[in-house]
């Protein structure tokens, strides 16, 4: 199986031909180009100045706008000539997507333009139509034809094209002989790929995005997989997870797929799609790009063959090589593991909650990772996000645990334990094999450290042989290396090529110091292990001296608050839970799939978003999609329940699954429609009153 990046065991960009965009060089192992686009009327000049301005202001490379029609199109060469003039030269890119006119007008006039290949020339009426092989081909001439003039303006021009699938847009043509699959969305654009480099084109981008960082991340695997078997290279990659929300959800869940591809090398460009004012993207980019520091990505571009930079700074030890993945990295499946109490198996992961920083553990202690107790009544009340095991460390714990929550300490305080069906012990590889360790009979968590440690080979093997036959033993891996993610994953494999099958926590720590830079480092690390299989369960920390900085309470520097009065453990809690949420292994709130606003947009997203959210965030497991227009209607909404997407000014129209339910109703009205939708697809509950 070919790999689809340059290393599994160590950071190696992928070298991607180069593309130039008015003179801003993309690919070839230059530094991460940060981009966004507006949420204004194309048609108003200044606001769309204006706002574009302050995106690049942010800190936008590039600036991408809607050009829905040829009037929008023609309108992009005031709004070039009103930044040219205020002093912007900033690239700027059309986003194209039923009009094929309009983006020939708009490769006469700007930098870059991006098309739909699901919408572009083909259309998407969701009728399964079975194509004879001679059909096929027919409809691919057609494409050609009607693709190829703007392939021809863009060479006469200089301009760029992003070839950009989504998940949503297939064309019915691809999902008759794909179906709504990553391979469907690789062929979509694969066959403008190949029209255009007929022509001898190759001032190319392709992105593979998805509202499901899962669909998502195997979609560019296999796309760099396909240009590497086709073409013997491959062109630059734009990444992105569509519709992720606002807030904590939509940065977690851009970080969790355009940080896996990250790790691994992939990705020359990258927008964060939040339901939030543009230039709101732009920092959390930064946030996700500045792990690959400038220096090394220069260094990297400066010699094509250089196979390895540092990320993180901590130690760095040599992690043994692997060519072949003993799993598929291009289909989802959980690693086979048995089941050890509510771990491993058929079970969700597990949320393990370090309290080992709290002064002393109380039952106030616990409100911070979902229990709340009332001592009136003396009942506990447990949030739907609450942690499954507390780490104490040495910390005793002097009253009765609500529920099922359980206490993981080091050896010598569960051996003090008087309750040692509610505490176990964490130990070390070292305090594991010694022979005078008296440990639990039903459950052990034994830490093994992925290659950052002095471990010699035998020691491993002894230690391997031993886990085999340990019907108690968790495996809570870690690592302090700068290659943190890929030594676990090297484990993991190491793990699975030993033939051993307990169930495994990752723990990860963080020495980063806002909590953005915290909730991307940890939806990078630990998404990236979740989206392929791995993880029984996790575990997040932070180190001293960044805890102490986050003690206060949790506001970072862009001025957003996580919570009023957030401690750490709050914050990590709810992270954690986010993170499970966006990689589909544990599901624990409703989700919504919302979104970024732009020029189409036909209400007020942001106002409408947390309208909606208000007053349906109690339906755990329930999808729903919130679209600004038709563009990013039906098929843009992927796997969602059900679909609230603007179809005129004012007017809204509901969708259960892709199905219209309700058309063209008043906007202000629209969200009691939805809950009426909910009610009678019996997807509804009544909220809970809180006891207090």
């Amino acid at each position: 199986m070919q790999l689809y990046c340059n290393s599994l065991t160590q950071y190696s960009r992928l070298i991607t031909r180069e593309v130039n965009i008015g003179g801003l060089l993309l690919g070839n192992a230059h530094p991460i180009r940060l981009q966004t686009m507006t949420t204004t009327d194309t048609m108003d000049t200044i606001a769309t100045i204006e706002q574009s301005i302050r995106c690049i202001e942010a800190g936008a490379e590039l600036v991408r706008i809607t050009a829905p029609s040829k009037n929008e199109a023609e309108n992009l060469r005031n709004i070039k000539e009103g930044l040219r003039k205020r002093g912007y030269n900033t690239p700027i890119i059309a986003d194209i997507h039923f009009t094929p006119n309009a983006a020939e007008i708009a490769a006469r006039i700007i930098e870059k333009v991006r098309v739909n290949p699901g919408n572009y020339v083909d259309k998407k009426k969701f009728e399964q139509i079975d194509y004879t092989d001679a059909e096929y081909a027919e409809e691919i001439d057609r494409i050609r034809e009607r693709f190829t003039p703007l392939v021809k303006i863009c060479q006469e021009y200089g301009t760029a094209m992003r070839i950009g699938t989504n998940h949503g847009s297939l064309s019915d043509r691809i999902m008759s002989r794909y179906g709504d699959t990553p391979m469907g969305m690789v062929e979509s654009a694969m066959e403008f790929l190949r029209i255009a480099r007929g022509e001898s084109y190759h001032n190319i981008v392709l992105s593979m995005k998805a509202s499901n960082p899962q669909v998502m991340v195997q979609a560019y695997r296999l796309l760099i997989q396909q240009m590497e078997g086709e073409f013997g290279e491959c062109y630059p990659l734009h990444l992105g997870v569509t519709e992720a929300g606002d807030g904590e959800d939509g940065r977690v869940k851009s970080a969790v797929g355009i940080g896996t591809l990250l790790e691994d090398g992939i990705g020359d460009t990258i927008r964060v799609s939040l339901t939030e004012d543009p230039e709101l993207e732009i920092p959390v980019c930064r946030d996700l790009a500045k792990r690959y520091s400038v220096e090394c990505q220069q260094s990297t571009a400066n010699n094509a063959a250089a196979t390895s930079v540092n990320l993180h700074p901590s130690t760095v030890k040599p992690v043994p090589l692997i060519d072949k993945p003993p799993y598929s990295p291009f289909q989802y499946a959980k690693r086979k593991s048995f089941a050890i109490d509510n771990m491993g198996s058929h079970h969700v992961p597990v949320v393990i909650a370090d309290l080992s920083k709290q002064k002393s553990i109380t039952p106030a202690s616990l409100e911070s990772i979902g229990y709340t107790y009332h001592e009136a009544s003396d009942k506990w009340n447990i949030s739907d996000a609450a942690a499954d095991y507390i780490f104490t460390a040495t910390k005793p714990v002097g009253f009765a645990l609500p529920g099922t929550l359980k206490i993981i300490s080091y050896y010598d305080a569960w051996k003090a334990a008087a309750n040692k069906t509610k505490c176990f012990p964490i130990v070390d590889a070292d305090k594991y094999l010694d022979a005078n360790t008296t440990l639990s009979e039903t459950l052990n968590f034994v830490m093994v450290d992925c290659y950052s440690g002095s471990y010699p080979q035998p020691h491993l093997e002894t230690l391997f042989a031993k886990l085999k036959t340990d019907a108690t033993a968790i495996i809570s891996l870690f690592s302090t290396n700068k290659n943190n993610m890929q030594s676990i994953r090297r484990m993991f494999m190491e793990l699975e090529l030993q033939g051993i099958q307990n169930p495994v926590i990752i723990i990860i720590d963080s020495n980063w110091q806002t909590p953005d830079e915290h909730l991307i480092h940890y939806a990078t690390e630990a998404g990236a292990l979740l989206l392929d299989g791995f993880g029984d369960g996790i575990c997040f920390g932070m180190t001293g001296d960044s805890y102490k900085l986050q003690d206060a309470g949790f506001k970072n520097t862009e001025g957003r608050n996580y919570s009023s009065n957030a401690s750490p453990e709050q914050f990590i809690n709810s992270t954690t839970f986010s993170i499970l949420q966006a990689t589909r292994t544990r599901i624990s709130k409703t989700e919504y799939i919302s979104c970024p606003s732009c020029g189409r947009t036909l209400f007020d997203l942001q106002e409408t978003t947390a309208k909606i959210r208000s007053v349906t965030n109690h339906l755990k497991g329930v999808k729903i999609a919130i679209m600004g227009c038709i563009v990013n209607g039906p098929g843009e909404m992927a796997d969602a329940d059900f679909g609230y997407v603007g179809s005129g000014v004012d007017k809204i129209t509901l969708y259960k699954g892709k199905e219209v339910v309700k058309k063209n109703i008043e906007s202000n009205i629209a969200v009691a429609e939805l809950i009426n939708l909910l009610k009678e697809s019996e997807a509804w509950v009544e909220p809970l009153v809180s006891a207090n």
